[in-house]
């Protein structure tokens, strides 16, 4: 790399959205020396099989690369199809197999994205690391801690799915976004005249074809179901499943339980009997969970309990609870579907105080 003279090197992952496009003609336009990166997470038998509305493909990668001479950046993609694999993948594989929900976007954010990523930055000797992501990202001189905080656009808003950023992460990572609505970002873009100013968003899983991840399962990880019954609360058989890590908690479609006076809805999955518990709606809910691993953001640890606004799920609407020090949450009122494998993140205000994944 040419020796900088004044200018902030930044490393701009580029996912050939328009998000990120607009995150990087932004920096440039700050001043900043703007280097655009894409990675490449898929091995070559599957960007064979790519959909057109996936993230990542190959098609995404020509419009990174497109958006960058736009801009006039140097751009790089980077093979991090082994990381991906092993990190996002095979985890996504092994979480349903004990009967957890797995959630493959954080994991990509704190192992990929924010992981791997960051060591790129530094061997090309780059101060920071942006994305397109809706967030904010404060420093706290009183608590001498980087905080991580809502978007503008609130329905665009990406703070759940970071939660897990830590502290050496947060102190190289700029949101550009953070500060925008999405129809600005739009409206920019389209000013500026790139190319990706009117692309469509992705809404599915990357590498899950058709979002179909019990056929992804089945093809790529040799999953061999086995049939099982479905019980009720009280024990009663119900009728048979095909596979227990092909249903989630709080499913309803697929059961083929028709005839009951109210819908059935999965409750809980015993991956070692191989049986589901099915019941009606009301039963989902309940006001306790329990949480491993959690990653405090803008607080270094707890030792009482917290009042927090939890979320469950990325649109779950954010409830109040009480956090204890050894991982139980309560919540004042009930929640419905609380699942297994995936993260519950705290706020306070439009403040992440943390968050970790719900056993």
């Amino acid at each position: 790399m040419v020796l900088r003279k004044n200018k902030k090197r930044v490393i701009v992952a580029m996912s050939g959205g328009v998000d990120s496009s607009v995150a990087a003609a932004l920096l440039v336009k700050k001043g900043y020396e703007v280097i655009g990166i894409s990675m490449k997470l898929w091995k070559s038998d599957f960007c064979g099989r790519q959909k057109q509305k996936s993230c990542c493909s190959t098609q995404d990668l020509a419009d990174a690369r497109f958006v960058a001479g736009q801009l006039g950046i140097p751009f790089y993609a980077l093979d991090l199809s082994v990381e991906f694999k092993k990190e996002v993948m095979d985890y996504f594989s092994a979480e349903y197999t004990k009967a957890r929900t797995p959630n493959p976007c954080i994991i990509c954010n704190n192992k990929i994205k924010f992981g791997a990523l960051i060591k790129k930055a530094s061997q090309l000797d780059a101060d920071l690391l942006a994305t397109g992501h809706y967030a904010k990202i404060k420093y706290n001189k009183k608590s001498k801690r980087f905080a991580l905080s809502v978007a503008k656009d609130k329905t665009k808003d990406q703070s759940y799915v970071l939660f897990g950023l830590t502290q050496n992460q947060l102190k190289r990572v700029i949101f550009p976004l953070g500060g925008y609505s999405k129809l600005q970002i739009r409206q920019m873009s389209k000013k500026m005249g790139l190319k990706t100013s009117e692309k469509k968003e992705s809404q599915e899983i990357c590498f899950v074809w058709d979002n179909d991840y019990r056929e992804f399962l089945k093809s790529n990880y040799n999953i061999k179901p086995k049939t099982g019954m479905i019980l009720d609360e009280c024990g009663n058989i119900l009728g048979k499943h095909c596979g227990f890590m092909f249903y989630t908690i709080g499913q309803r479609r697929g059961l083929g339980l028709g005839g009951n006076k109210k819908p059935m809805h999965v409750l809980k999955i015993d991956p070692i009997k191989n049986v589901l518990i099915a019941g009606p709606k009301e039963s989902l809910e309940k006001n306790i969970l329990f949480v491993n691993n959690i990653n405090w953001v803008s607080i270094e640890k707890t030792t009482r309990p917290i009042k927090v606004k939890a979320k469950i799920r990325y649109n779950h609407k954010a409830a109040d609870a009480v956090v204890y020090p050894n991982g139980k949450v309560v919540f004042a009122k009930p929640q419905s579907a609380i699942t297994p494998g995936q993260a519950v993140v705290f706020y306070k205000g439009d403040e992440v105080l943390g968050g970790g994944w719900i056993r």
